[in-house]
Order: C-alpha cells, then structure tokens, then sequence
C-alpha cells in the first residue's frame, strides 16, 4: 500500500472507533453539505471579481458614443 492510503485508513479506523458506524454517516453528509456550500461561496466570489472586473474595463475604454 502507498503510504498516504495506509494514513487515510488508519485516519478511518480511528474515526470509525471514536464516533461509531451509527454516528458516521451523519458526520459524512454534513461534512458534504459543508463542502458544497464553501464551492458554491467560492464560485460567487470567483463571478463576482469577474463582474467588477468587466464594469471597470468598461469604464476605463472609452465608448463609441463619446468619440
């Protein structure tokens, strides 16, 4: 086995003990339900900075109108 597959097995060993088979799923789906909402922050931020980025090249090239 690689090395970091026996960590992460031993990493759920330990966690199997601690926390129990019952007690596991739980932890899991709000661990999932965490993770998405951190992407689905990330990625608003990510079209955010793109939205300010295009108003400011607008405001920066000068339009037709004002030629």
């Amino acid at each position: 086995m690689l090395p970091g597959a026996m960590s992460l097995v031993l990493i759920a060993i330990i966690a199997l003990l601690v926390f129990g088979p019952k007690k596991l799923p739980e932890i899991g789906k709000a661990f999932g339900s965490s993770l998405r909402e951190f992407k689905n922050a990330t990625q608003d931020l990510i079209n955010y900075d793109a939205n300010v980025k295009k108003i400011e090249e607008s405001k920066e090239a000068p339009n037709e109108e004002q030629k």
